[in-house]
């Protein structure tokens, strides 16, 4: 399949409509029509719904579009690398991240780097850990930064020191909010929001000494601010790290630590044999000395 015939899919999948899609790309209604008809025949698959006014994608559809767009951003970086490899130190370092304070050990890791380099830029993509990893192994991110436990046989990684701790966000007008800290045990039976990587990773179990199954999950999330609005509203009690949502000043809502000691270790990660630009080789080293 063509780079060409993807982006003629893409194009197709934004305007929803053959005709306005044939016209942002400069071609004839029919030409286009063909080449979606001949992706559809060498694919074995339909890939569209034709309405009168509109067309929809099938499930073979959004999978599809999914992966051409991964597959036009990856051509889109490499071109990207390649017209800058001849320049001194330059172009874009790209991390997947979840909401963590220690996120500032690799802003300082840029920033020392840009105080020699300036035309080197930072992106940094939020998501929870597993949608870090997925788009790592896709190829979309040069570092991912994840805690706990990962393949070690597909990654290479530098541990970051500084480990978060696990905790209770809840309303400043609740009674647990008196405590100083929180006994798991006190929220076997409250309500509890909880973060999509908790669900996933099982990690409730390691913090509150209870399985997953014996709580009172009321709802998750995968940025921290969505739970805190949940927990502003009443509805529960989200377990989370600390320094993420702003909980001084008039804020409604406290941060309580759990009494019983937990420590989730920090990485940077990135694939094994992976080929780095030059900015994303200096930050590594920036980063390395950092450990040290």
């Amino acid at each position: 399949m063509e780079l060409r015939v993807l982006q003629y899919f893409l194009a197709v999948t934004r305007e929803q409509n053959i005709l306005r899609a044939a016209e942002s790309l400069n071609l004839s209604q029919p030409t286009l029509s063909r080449q979606i008809r001949d992706m559809e025949a060498e694919l074995g698959k339909q890939l569209f719904i034709r309405g009168s006014r509109s067309i929809t994608l099938t499930e073979e559809g959004m999978i599809l579009r999914k992966r051409a767009e991964e597959i036009m951003e990856l051509v889109k970086k490499a071109e990207d690398e390649i017209a800058l490899a001849e320049e001194p130190v330059s172009g874009n370092i790209t991390v997947g991240a979840g909401e963590t304070d220690g996120l500032r050990v690799l802003v300082r890791a840029v920033q020392a780097l840009r105080e020699e380099w300036p035309e080197v830029h930072l992106h940094v993509v939020s998501g929870d850990k597993c949608s870090v990893i997925e788009q790592l192994d896709g190829g979309l991110l040069d570092f991912g930064v994840v805690f706990g436990d990962f393949d070690t046989s597909k990654y290479e990684s530098i541990q970051i020191p500084c480990p978060e701790h696990y905790g209770v966000l809840m309303r400043r007008d609740d009674p647990l909010a008196e405590k100083e800290a929180i006994d798991p045990k006190e929220l076997w039976n409250k309500p509890l929001i909880l973060s999509r990587q908790a669900m996933c990773d099982q990690d409730t179990k390691e913090w509150l000494g209870r399985d997953q199954k014996k709580l009172n999950v009321v709802g998750t999330f995968n940025l921290l601010y969505n739970g805190s609005l949940m927990v502003e509203e009443g509805m529960g009690y989200a377990l989370s790290f600390d320094k993420i949502v702003n909980t001084s000043g008039d804020s409604k809502l406290c941060f309580r630590p759990l009494s019983r000691q937990n420590e989730s270790p920090m990485f940077v990660l990135w694939k094994k044999y992976q080929v780095f630009t030059k900015a994303a080789e200096k930050f590594l080293v920036k980063l390395r000395g950092m450990e040290e």
